[in-house]
């Protein structure tokens, strides 16, 4: 018997990026014949007794960035009213997470057996239900009333029983699947605030389906929402970054008003018109000026068009060193680091 919950439906989250999955079982063998199994770019983190991991757990939330950073409310300064709220929205905060060398650690689906002489995996469960990780009930020994009724509880998110043929193809699919269930849930309120303006395509499934494409086509293992120009900011496992500029009808036509004003050379002018090239004006803020006339077309790229909601004309371009000013922290770093300290 398996149980989960129906899909989460809300489209692009505004950021994703590799997370921790946390192992928890009595049995030291168990685990570590199980995290050899796993896949080796799912990182991971095991412990065998419970009160350790229950502290671990605590601390690792306790420390990591807050979502909320990125949203401020607003109220009418000379009235001290709160009657006339504005929310205002740091984008740039979503994409800079990226610089935070911390994120690989971030907890965001907890595996846990029932049987366990400290805490059951289920009290155990019921002591972080406060935290937003995913919880996987993966176990041998609790019956399937225990399983629904801890479900209905909302206490795990999917049970497996370990004695299933295909249990192990099973918990991997589920991990995938929660991790991005993760991301959803943090992103929600954000995504509602972006969506209803300049993002509309967070909520276009047509976007979704494209950006996950990418994902498998480059080895993207990253990305997070970017300001200016509007788009996606991806990042592979070494570290290579790569934007992705997302321009509608009305934003190409925002970019050809300034052209024309600056008098951009013709064929500039006439590919924006008929929208068949998006730029990336990298080097004067996102915007056409005269220092590019005689070099704005290493400044654009060919228009791809995602058919959604509405026509989305998109490019994937070599992201410029300049606009991360730290040193970058990749995955695969996060991975060499982590395998170090194991056999340390």
């Amino acid at each position: 018997m398996r149980l989960q919950r129906a899909a989460m439906n809300i489209s692009l989250p505004v950021y994703q990026h590799p997370t921790l999955t946390i192992l928890i079982d009595d049995s030291q063998s168990f685990l570590d014949s199980l995290a050899f199994q796993l896949p080796p770019q799912m990182a991971r983190k095991v412990f065998h007794d419970t009160q350790a991991a229950l502290e671990w757990l605590r601390d690792a939330y306790r420390h990591s960035p807050s979502k909320s950073q990125s949203i401020r409310v607003n109220y009418d300064e000379q009235t001290y009213s709160f009657d006339r709220r504005t929310v205002a929205v740091d984008i740039d905060q979503i994409y800079r997470q990226s610089m935070n060398r911390r994120r690989f650690m971030l907890p965001s689906v907890l595996v846990i057996d029932y049987a366990m002489p400290q805490m059951n995996g289920l009290a155990f469960c019921q002591a972080v239900q406060d935290l937003p990780c995913k919880k996987i009930l993966f176990t041998g020994q609790a019956d399937e009333k225990i399983a629904i009724e801890a479900f209905n509880r909302g206490l795990i998110d999917r049970f497996i029983k370990k004695s299933d043929h295909d249990a192990l193809d099973h918990l991997e699919m589920e991990i995938r699947t929660l991790q991005k269930e993760f991301f959803h849930a943090q992103s929600l309120t954000l995504k509602d605030l972006l969506s209803r303006h300049s993002y509309t395509f967070l909520s276009d499934p047509a976007l979704e389906a494209l950006v996950e494409q990418l994902c498998k086509r480059h080895g993207f293992v990253e990305y997070y929402l970017f300001p200016n120009p509007t788009g996606i900011l991806f990042f592979d496992i070494q570290g290579k970054a790569t934007l992705m500029v997302v321009e509608t009808e009305a934003s190409l036509m925002s970019q050809l008003e300034v052209a024309q004003d600056y008098g951009a050379p013709l064929e500039l002018l006439t590919g924006l018109r008929e929208m068949r090239l998006v730029p990336f004006f990298s080097d004067t803020g996102g915007m056409y000026t005269d220092a590019l006339r005689h070099d704005w077309i290493s400044y654009c790229l060919p228009a791809q068009i995602c058919f959604g909601a509405q026509d989305y004309y998109w490019a994937l371009f070599d992201f410029p060193a300049h606009y991360l000013r730290d040193s970058f922290y990749s995955f695969a770093e996060f991975l060499r680091d982590q395998s170090a300290d194991v056999k340390s």
